[in-house]
Protein backbone atom coordinates (compact mmCIF):
# COMPACT_ATOMS: atom_id res chain seq x y z
CA UNK A 1 0.00 0.00 0.00
CA UNK A 2 1.06 3.63 -0.56
CA UNK A 3 -0.02 6.74 1.56
CA UNK A 4 -1.40 8.24 -1.82
CA UNK A 5 -4.61 7.26 -2.86
CA UNK A 6 -7.79 7.96 -5.17
CA UNK A 7 -10.77 7.54 -3.82
CA UNK A 8 -12.01 7.75 -7.65
CA UNK A 9 -10.65 7.61 -10.56
CA UNK A 10 -12.71 8.76 -14.20
CA UNK A 11 -10.74 7.93 -16.94
CA UNK A 12 -12.16 9.07 -19.99
CA UNK A 13 -11.05 7.13 -23.11
CA UNK A 14 -10.33 3.55 -21.98
CA UNK A 15 -7.19 2.76 -24.33
CA UNK A 16 -3.86 1.94 -23.57
CA UNK A 17 -2.86 5.40 -22.09
CA UNK A 18 -5.88 5.38 -20.03
CA UNK A 19 -6.02 2.25 -19.37
CA UNK A 20 -2.60 1.73 -18.39
CA UNK A 21 -2.98 4.05 -15.79
CA UNK A 22 -5.51 2.75 -13.90
CA UNK A 23 -4.03 -0.79 -14.15
CA UNK A 24 -0.75 0.68 -12.72
CA UNK A 25 -2.74 2.62 -10.26
CA UNK A 26 -4.35 -0.74 -9.20
CA UNK A 27 -1.35 -2.57 -9.05
CA UNK A 28 0.10 0.07 -6.69
CA UNK A 29 -2.79 -0.35 -4.18
CA UNK A 30 -3.42 3.81 -5.15
CA UNK A 31 -7.06 3.84 -6.48
CA UNK A 32 -10.09 2.93 -5.14
CA UNK A 33 -12.53 3.07 -8.01
CA UNK A 34 -11.77 3.22 -11.77
CA UNK A 35 -14.42 4.12 -13.78
CA UNK A 36 -13.91 4.57 -17.52
CA UNK A 37 -16.14 6.55 -19.46
CA UNK A 38 -16.24 6.27 -23.56
CA UNK A 39 -18.63 6.12 -26.75
CA UNK A 40 -17.94 2.95 -27.35
CA UNK A 41 -20.10 0.21 -25.58
CA UNK A 42 -18.10 -2.69 -26.85
CA UNK A 43 -14.26 -1.29 -25.29
CA UNK A 44 -15.69 -0.26 -22.16
CA UNK A 45 -17.05 -3.79 -21.83
CA UNK A 46 -13.58 -5.44 -22.64
CA UNK A 47 -12.01 -2.77 -20.14
CA UNK A 48 -14.61 -4.21 -17.11
CA UNK A 49 -13.60 -7.93 -18.42
CA UNK A 50 -10.03 -7.64 -18.36
CA UNK A 51 -10.03 -5.78 -14.82
CA UNK A 52 -8.51 -2.64 -16.15
CA UNK A 53 -11.87 -0.58 -14.86
CA UNK A 54 -14.37 -1.31 -12.30
CA UNK A 55 -17.72 0.14 -13.36
CA UNK A 56 -18.27 1.81 -16.79
CA UNK A 57 -20.66 4.56 -18.50
CA UNK A 58 -21.36 6.03 -21.51
CA UNK A 59 -22.60 9.06 -19.56
CA UNK A 60 -19.97 11.64 -19.18
CA UNK A 61 -21.91 13.71 -16.19
CA UNK A 62 -22.91 10.25 -14.40
CA UNK A 63 -18.76 9.45 -14.80
CA UNK A 64 -17.14 12.05 -13.99
CA UNK A 65 -19.38 12.95 -10.48
CA UNK A 66 -17.46 12.12 -7.13
CA UNK A 67 -14.41 11.77 -8.72
CA UNK A 68 -11.23 12.69 -7.19
CA UNK A 69 -9.12 12.89 -10.40
CA UNK A 70 -10.41 12.83 -14.07
CA UNK A 71 -8.04 11.52 -16.56
CA UNK A 72 -8.74 12.86 -20.26
CA UNK A 73 -7.31 10.45 -22.83
CA UNK A 74 -8.97 10.80 -25.73
CA UNK A 75 -7.52 13.01 -28.80
CA UNK A 76 -6.27 16.26 -28.50
CA UNK A 77 -8.78 17.82 -30.40
CA UNK A 78 -11.58 16.64 -27.96
CA UNK A 79 -10.11 17.12 -24.54
CA UNK A 80 -11.19 20.52 -24.55
CA UNK A 81 -14.87 19.84 -25.86
CA UNK A 82 -14.87 17.36 -22.68
CA UNK A 83 -13.18 19.11 -20.18
CA UNK A 84 -15.77 21.77 -21.13
CA UNK A 85 -18.92 19.67 -20.64
CA UNK A 86 -17.77 17.97 -17.76
CA UNK A 87 -17.17 21.08 -15.72
CA UNK A 88 -20.41 21.25 -14.21
CA UNK A 89 -20.44 17.78 -12.46
CA UNK A 90 -16.71 17.98 -10.94
CA UNK A 91 -17.08 18.17 -7.32
CA UNK A 92 -15.24 20.88 -5.91
CA UNK A 93 -11.59 20.43 -5.87
CA UNK A 94 -11.47 17.72 -8.15
CA UNK A 95 -8.40 17.12 -10.22
CA UNK A 96 -8.77 17.23 -14.23
CA UNK A 97 -5.26 16.08 -15.75
CA UNK A 98 -4.58 14.72 -19.14
CA UNK A 99 -2.39 12.38 -21.29
CA UNK A 100 -2.13 14.77 -24.72
CA UNK A 101 0.97 15.07 -26.80
CA UNK A 102 0.13 18.88 -27.68
CA UNK A 103 -0.31 21.13 -24.33
CA UNK A 104 -0.61 24.76 -25.62
CA UNK A 105 -3.26 23.99 -27.49
CA UNK A 106 -5.09 21.65 -24.60
CA UNK A 107 -4.72 24.20 -22.35
CA UNK A 108 -6.05 26.84 -24.41
CA UNK A 109 -9.21 24.56 -25.22
CA UNK A 110 -9.99 23.42 -21.50
CA UNK A 111 -8.70 26.54 -19.04
CA UNK A 112 -11.38 28.94 -20.34
CA UNK A 113 -13.85 26.53 -18.83
CA UNK A 114 -12.01 25.73 -15.87
CA UNK A 115 -14.24 26.64 -12.55
CA UNK A 116 -12.53 27.96 -9.40
CA UNK A 117 -13.07 25.20 -7.37
CA UNK A 118 -11.35 22.59 -9.65
CA UNK A 119 -7.70 21.78 -10.95
CA UNK A 120 -6.24 21.34 -14.11
CA UNK A 121 -2.63 19.62 -14.15
CA UNK A 122 -1.83 19.63 -17.73
CA UNK A 123 0.64 16.20 -18.22
CA UNK A 124 1.88 14.03 -20.88
CA UNK A 125 3.45 10.56 -19.69
CA UNK A 126 5.78 9.86 -23.02
CA UNK A 127 4.91 6.19 -23.35
CA UNK A 128 3.03 4.16 -26.27
CA UNK A 129 3.25 1.99 -28.77
CA UNK A 130 1.39 1.37 -31.87
CA UNK A 131 -1.48 -0.55 -30.22
CA UNK A 132 -4.95 0.82 -28.92
CA UNK A 133 -8.43 0.16 -27.19
CA UNK A 134 -8.66 -1.34 -23.69
CA UNK A 135 -7.01 -4.63 -24.78
CA UNK A 136 -3.57 -2.65 -25.44
CA UNK A 137 -3.44 -1.49 -21.78
CA UNK A 138 -0.42 -3.04 -19.52
CA UNK A 139 0.42 -1.88 -15.90
CA UNK A 140 3.86 -1.43 -16.95
CA UNK A 141 3.66 1.04 -19.73
CA UNK A 142 4.98 4.08 -17.69
CA UNK A 143 8.06 2.23 -16.10
CA UNK A 144 11.59 3.38 -16.41
CA UNK A 145 9.59 6.62 -18.40
CA UNK A 146 9.28 9.75 -18.46
CA UNK A 147 6.06 11.95 -17.83
CA UNK A 148 6.25 15.58 -18.17
CA UNK A 149 3.78 18.10 -16.50
CA UNK A 150 2.88 21.93 -17.61
CA UNK A 151 1.64 23.53 -14.73
CA UNK A 152 0.21 27.14 -15.64
CA UNK A 153 0.08 30.46 -13.45
CA UNK A 154 -3.40 28.76 -12.55
CA UNK A 155 -2.01 25.35 -11.70
CA UNK A 156 -2.21 25.12 -7.60
CA UNK A 157 1.06 23.70 -5.97
CA UNK A 158 -1.36 21.00 -4.51
CA UNK A 159 -2.68 19.37 -7.47
CA UNK A 160 0.44 19.58 -8.63
CA UNK A 161 2.15 17.77 -6.05
CA UNK A 162 -0.99 15.06 -5.89
CA UNK A 163 -0.04 14.68 -9.86
CA UNK A 164 3.14 14.55 -9.61
CA UNK A 165 3.14 11.75 -7.09
CA UNK A 166 0.58 9.86 -9.03
CA UNK A 167 3.11 9.50 -11.72
CA UNK A 168 5.82 8.39 -9.91
CA UNK A 169 4.10 6.08 -7.93
CA UNK A 170 3.51 4.32 -11.56
CA UNK A 171 7.08 4.14 -12.10
CA UNK A 172 7.96 7.66 -13.96
CA UNK A 173 10.30 10.35 -13.10
CA UNK A 174 8.64 13.47 -13.55
CA UNK A 175 10.05 16.36 -15.29
CA UNK A 176 7.97 19.73 -15.33
CA UNK A 177 8.56 21.81 -18.00
CA UNK A 178 7.11 24.96 -19.77
CA UNK A 179 5.03 24.02 -22.24
CA UNK A 180 6.53 26.26 -25.04
CA UNK A 181 9.54 23.96 -24.50
CA UNK A 182 7.63 20.66 -24.16
CA UNK A 183 5.72 21.32 -27.58
CA UNK A 184 8.48 22.10 -29.64
CA UNK A 185 10.83 19.02 -27.99
CA UNK A 186 8.00 16.55 -28.82
CA UNK A 187 7.67 17.80 -31.95
CA UNK A 188 11.64 16.82 -32.40
CA UNK A 189 11.63 13.44 -30.86
CA UNK A 190 7.84 12.03 -31.06
CA UNK A 191 6.05 13.89 -33.73
CA UNK A 192 8.88 13.93 -36.59
CA UNK A 193 9.53 10.42 -36.40
CA UNK A 194 5.54 10.06 -36.69
CA UNK A 195 5.34 12.11 -39.55
CA UNK A 196 8.68 9.93 -41.16
CA UNK A 197 6.90 6.75 -40.40
CA UNK A 198 3.52 7.57 -42.24
CA UNK A 199 5.02 9.70 -45.40
CA UNK A 200 7.77 6.33 -45.75
CA UNK A 201 4.87 4.03 -45.76
CA UNK A 202 3.15 5.97 -48.23
CA UNK A 203 6.19 6.84 -50.24
CA UNK A 204 7.01 2.93 -50.55
CA UNK A 205 3.60 1.67 -50.40
CA UNK A 206 2.66 3.63 -53.76
CA UNK A 207 5.87 2.63 -55.57
CA UNK A 208 4.43 1.45 -59.08
CA UNK A 209 7.42 0.53 -61.02
CA UNK A 210 6.61 -3.33 -60.18
CA UNK A 211 2.81 -4.68 -60.67
CA UNK A 212 3.27 -5.92 -57.44
CA UNK A 213 2.87 -4.38 -53.86
CA UNK A 214 6.54 -4.51 -52.68
CA UNK A 215 5.38 -4.05 -49.17
CA UNK A 216 5.13 -7.73 -48.89
CA UNK A 217 8.84 -8.11 -49.16
CA UNK A 218 9.55 -6.18 -46.05
CA UNK A 219 11.64 -7.17 -43.37
CA UNK A 220 12.63 -6.17 -39.74
CA UNK A 221 14.24 -3.34 -40.63
CA UNK A 222 11.66 -1.80 -42.71
CA UNK A 223 8.74 -3.28 -40.33
CA UNK A 224 10.73 -2.24 -37.09
CA UNK A 225 11.14 2.06 -38.48
CA UNK A 226 7.51 1.91 -39.67
CA UNK A 227 6.13 0.38 -36.69
CA UNK A 228 4.77 3.42 -35.09
CA UNK A 229 2.78 4.39 -38.65
CA UNK A 230 0.05 1.54 -37.63
CA UNK A 231 -0.43 4.18 -34.74
CA UNK A 232 -4.26 5.58 -34.35
CA UNK A 233 -4.99 7.88 -37.53
CA UNK A 234 -6.90 10.17 -35.40
CA UNK A 235 -4.37 10.57 -32.57
CA UNK A 236 -2.03 12.02 -35.00
CA UNK A 237 -4.10 13.56 -37.01
CA UNK A 238 -5.24 15.79 -34.27
CA UNK A 239 -1.58 16.38 -32.58
CA UNK A 240 -0.29 17.60 -36.43
CA UNK A 241 -3.06 20.14 -36.47
CA UNK A 242 -2.51 21.23 -33.14
CA UNK A 243 1.02 21.68 -32.94
CA UNK A 244 1.56 22.96 -36.42
CA UNK A 245 4.18 25.53 -36.00
CA UNK A 246 6.29 23.38 -34.25
CA UNK A 247 5.65 20.65 -36.57
CA UNK A 248 6.67 22.39 -39.32
CA UNK A 249 9.89 23.47 -37.80
CA UNK A 250 10.94 20.22 -37.30
CA UNK A 251 9.84 18.74 -41.02
CA UNK A 252 11.78 22.02 -42.38
CA UNK A 253 15.01 20.75 -40.48
CA UNK A 254 14.63 17.13 -41.84
CA UNK A 255 14.40 18.34 -45.35
CA UNK A 256 17.44 19.87 -44.56
CA UNK A 257 19.26 17.36 -44.04
CA UNK A 258 17.41 14.80 -46.11
CA UNK A 259 18.31 17.19 -49.10
CA UNK A 260 21.88 17.03 -47.81
CA UNK A 261 22.19 13.16 -47.96
CA UNK A 262 20.25 12.81 -51.26
CA UNK A 263 23.17 14.83 -52.71
CA UNK A 264 25.98 13.22 -51.24
CA UNK A 265 23.88 9.95 -52.95
CA UNK A 266 23.86 11.43 -56.08
CA UNK A 267 27.61 12.56 -56.45
CA UNK A 268 28.70 9.16 -55.16
CA UNK A 269 30.69 10.92 -52.36
CA UNK A 270 31.75 8.04 -49.57
CA UNK A 271 33.59 10.46 -47.85
CA UNK A 272 30.68 12.55 -47.20
CA UNK A 273 28.29 9.70 -46.96
CA UNK A 274 30.12 8.41 -44.16
CA UNK A 275 30.49 11.07 -42.16
CA UNK A 276 27.03 11.67 -42.59
CA UNK A 277 26.07 8.09 -41.12
CA UNK A 278 28.80 8.54 -38.75
CA UNK A 279 27.46 11.50 -36.84
CA UNK A 280 23.93 10.05 -36.66
CA UNK A 281 25.56 6.81 -35.32
CA UNK A 282 27.49 8.48 -32.35
CA UNK A 283 23.91 10.49 -31.79
CA UNK A 284 21.70 7.12 -32.04
CA UNK A 285 24.32 5.72 -29.86
CA UNK A 286 24.62 8.88 -27.17
CA UNK A 287 21.15 7.88 -26.60
CA UNK A 288 21.52 4.27 -25.63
Amino acid sequence: MTDFHIDKLAVVGVGLIGGSLALALKEAGAVGHVVGIGRGLPNLETALRLGVVDSYTLDLAEGVADADVIFLATPVQALGTVAEQAMPHLKAGAIITDGGSVKQAVIDAIEPHLRDDVHFVPGHPIAGTENSGAEAAFATLYRDRRCILTPTGKTASEALDRMQRMWQLVGSQVVIMDVEKHDRVLAAISHLPHMVAYALVNAVGSYDRYNENILEYSAGGFRDFTRIASSDPTMWRDIAMTNREALIEMMEQFETFFAELKEDVAIGSGERLFEFFRRSKESRDEIL
